[in-house]
């Protein structure tokens, strides 16, 4: 399967991260004896490259994986089979010795800020303790850093002596992005930065992830359910569905041209104010999100999309390149034109 990244000049030619049939399955397990009797295919053979510079947004549903495969990156959850390549070196198989050193080079972003954060620890140790552990260095230097960070983050230095509950959940969340900047990391993960925060505050959190990206040269893996915040802050943009990545192309050809049914229809249901720029043949879902534990043959999204065919119920569509130019790939047999 290609993976073909979008051409853009300023990005290497070499991937960052790339992920290889990326498989994390969950037993179900029944009985006394916790006999397993199946598997809950969270991430069902995810193929994706993130090139350095750039921002690779995910979206899709609740529950289709998204998360999942973002923990699985960076380590807080196992993957069942499938390569994490970072800079070449399969995460995967690394020892735990050589991942904590590359802790450094990856860092996350959690989605709830409250939970995120140590409640018995301060600011300046939540900051200066990976500069310590993970960069060796002094508690004066740690300090010094920390109090930079708080700044550039937008908040006060002063503000490093006071416990986590003390701070505004946006406040908390510019805490986790000092935190994850800490170490001058290659790659973020955000995981949904934005979705706890009330709606005032989330332009401004996504303005400093933009500033944060041109002044430490950050790549993102930017995981998340708006498409607007998604779209703003996306090079490219990865379409999952129920474990699988059904459409992935350049962000503004994705929102123009979008090729598959089910992002036609995440689309569809995004708001627009202006009624007369509302597209009239809407895609309208209908039914549940089969489940993960016995996913449908065939193409899985065909149980809910208006253009599945035979085919489509028999037999699994694969992602394949539409131009070399463009490099926009999507999985379907019946492709909107």
């Amino acid at each position: 399967m290609s993976t073909m990244r979008m051409p853009i000049d300023e990005i290497a030619d070499q991937p960052l991260l790339r992920l290889e049939e990326i498989h994390k399955h969950y037993p179900i397990q029944k009985g006394i004896f916790s006999k397993t009797v199946g598997q809950i295919k969270a991430v069902d053979g995810i193929n994706l490259q993130v090139y350095p510079g750039e921002t690779v947004g995910l979206v899709g549903e609740s529950g289709c994986g998204k998360s999942t495969l973002g923990r699985s990156i960076i380590g807080l959850e196992e993957v069942t089979s499938g390569k994490v390549l970072f800079e070449g070196k399969d995460l995967t198989q690394v020892s735990n010795t050589e991942m904590r050193t590359l802790r450094r080079d990856i860092q996350m972003i959690f989605q709830d800020p409250y939970s995120s954060l140590n409640p018995r620890k301060r600011i300046v140790d939540l900051i200066t303790e990976p500069l310590h552990v993970l960069r060796g260095m002094s508690e004066a230097d740690a300090l010094q850093q920390a109090a930079q960070l708080m700044e550039i983050v937008g908040l006060s230095a002063q503000s490093l002596g006071k416990y986590p509950h003390e701070f505004s959940g946006g406040q908390r969340q510019r805490i986790g992005i000092a935190r994850a900047v800490a170490l001058k990391p290659k790659l973020i993960i955000c995981d949904e930065p934005v979705s706890a925060l009330d709606v005032s505050i989330q332009a401004q959190i996504l303005n400093l992830l933009k500033e944060l990206q041109r002044e430490f040269n950050l790549t993102y893996l930017f995981i998340g359910h708006g498409l607007g915040s998604v779209k703003y802050m996306s090079n490219r943009i990865a379409v999952m569905y129920l474990g699988k990545v059904v459409e992935l192309g350049p962000a503004q050809n994705l929102f123009s041209t979008p090729r598959h049914p089910y992002t036609r229809a995440l689309l569809d249901a995004y708001p627009i104010p202006n009624p007369h720029l509302r597209n009239k043949e809407r895609i309208v879902l209908e039914g549940d999100v089969p489940s993960p534990a016995s996913p449908p043959q065939g193409c899985r999204f065909h149980t809910r999309c208006p253009l599945a065919s035979t085919k489509c119920k028999q037999e699994e569509p694969l992602l394949t390149e539409e131009t070399f130019r463009t490099g926009h790939l999507y999985a379907c047999h019946n492709p909107l034109g």
